[in-house]
């Protein structure tokens, strides 16, 4: 029986009642859960770097915006309070469509 220990999608259980399948869950508690998603992210993320195509890149993409759903929650904010956030931070620095890279800056 594989162990995974890991927080997984909310749908996850159904599916494997679906195939039939015995598992075993619990409920985490805010202090578990965020740093789960916080695991999650980093995991999510790894897998987005591994990705060999832009089929799979898009895909752990998905994952990742989930996870940050589920982040701005926990930390009391709506995703619209999140995009808001973004944008105001566009508006005010950019975003990165350009491309630009920073080599140096003389503060002399």
């Amino acid at each position: 029986m594989p162990v995974y220990n890991k927080l997984v999608r909310d749908r996850i259980p159904q599916v494997l009642e679906a195939k039939s399948l015995a598992y075993r869950t619990r409920i985490l508690d805010e202090e578990e859960y965020i740093k789960e998603l916080v695991t999650k992210l980093k995991e999510e993320s790894a897998e987005y770097f591994a990705a060999q195509n832009p089929k799979d890149s898009l895909e752990e993409l998905a994952d990742i915006l989930e996870i940050i759903r589920a982040l701005a929650t926990v930390h009391g904010a709506s995703w619209e309070e999140l995009e808001a956030i973004r944008e105001r931070k566009a508006e005010a620095r950019g975003g990165f469509h350009e491309r630009v890279y920073l080599i140096d800056v003389d503060d002399a």
